[in-house]
């Protein structure tokens, strides 16, 4: 799993940030990229990484104002000219069909591919064999929601040395002998698979929440989150326009993640009033609380292990 900010900013693109917009790719299990939040020029930020737009499959939209959605219909003409004829599915707020219908129509685009709009509310939006994805309403002036991504545990390591002294010999037995509870060898001998496999490793959880004001009703959603990824449009003395316009500040956001107990903090959506040494400052107030916070900027990458 890895993260890549294609856009950090908040509002209006600034020069050092464009606006709203996270890739998550899931290679190891998947080769499928996830999109969340898709502001204006989202797709001439991707030309600037390795992302495939053909590999993005599903797109999360945390809400409906105009920085987090601008780029969706410029994303999904183009998605048509670059080899991309499997299905896609966006997840969005109610508003999130009109808006994508009304843009393709006006503008005659015809995709070559399924397009699949689905509008939540809260719960559980995903549930398969390799990952639970839930979101939950926030705190802002229309329906924001945030996502916690949770891979289901994987099988323990494979206990070669113990299946050797057995007398059995690496080979496509090992895979049979991991994939299936039971194994029946050709002398007749069974062997459970929990005998020979290690203790399950633990999935992974992210939490990439939308536009957001401070609220401890979030902290249950994010708890032991191994990455929180939290708005910080304001500094800690712009409190009082963070609550008014319905957003975070940097403490704020390291509040939560402290009492949350999650590993990892990146914050976003920042401020275009923010530029250059401004951003030591924004850090700075976060791990003054929260030691383990990164401060994203466009084109950061972080890989969640």
């Amino acid at each position: 799993m890895e993260l890549t900010f294609l856009g950090t900013g908040a509002g209006i693109p600034s020069k050092e940030r464009n606006v709203s917009a996270i890739a998550l790719t899931l290679l190891q299990d998947l080769n499928r990229v996830w999109l969340f939040d898709c502001g204006e020029a989202t797709q001439h930020q991707i030309l600037n990484t390795s992302i495939k737009p053909r590999k993005i499959n599903k797109i999360f939209i945390t809400h409906l104002h105009g920085d987090h959605i601008f780029g969706l219909p410029g994303l999904l003409s183009s998605r048509s000219f670059q080899s991309g004829d499997e299905d896609l599915t966006v997840y969005g707020p109610k508003g999130i069909k009109r808006y994508i219908e009304t843009s393709l129509e006006v503008s005659q685009t015809r995709l070559t591919y399924n397009l699949n709009l689905i509008e939540f509310t809260e719960g559980i939006i995903i549930d398969n064999e390799l990952v639970t994805v839930t979101c939950k309403q926030l705190d802002h002036r229309i329906p924001s929601y945030g996502f916690r991504i949770v891979e289901k545990d994987k099988p323990g390591e494979l206990l070669v040395d113990k299946l050797k002294k057995r007398g059995i010999q690496p080979g496509p037995i090992y895979q049979k002998i991991k994939d299936n509870e039971t194994t029946h060898l050709d002398d007749g001998t069974i062997l459970n698979r929990d005998e020979f496999v290690g203790p399950k490793k633990p999935g992974r959880i992210i939490c990439i929440l939308g536009d957001t004001r401070h609220t401890e009703q979030n902290e249950k959603f994010v708890e032991h989150a191994d990455l929180l990824v939290h708005e910080a449009t304001f500094s800690h003395d712009r409190q009082s326009l963070a609550r008014k316009y319905y957003h975070s500040t940097t403490v704020e956001a390291a509040l939560l993640a402290k009492n949350s107990q999650v590993k990892k903090l990146i914050l976003t959506h920042i401020s275009s009033r923010y530029q250059g040494e401004d951003d030591r400052e924004l850090r700075n107030e976060a791990i003054a609380i929260f030691p383990e916070t990164i401060l994203a900027k466009d084109f950061y990458q972080f890989e969640v292990n």
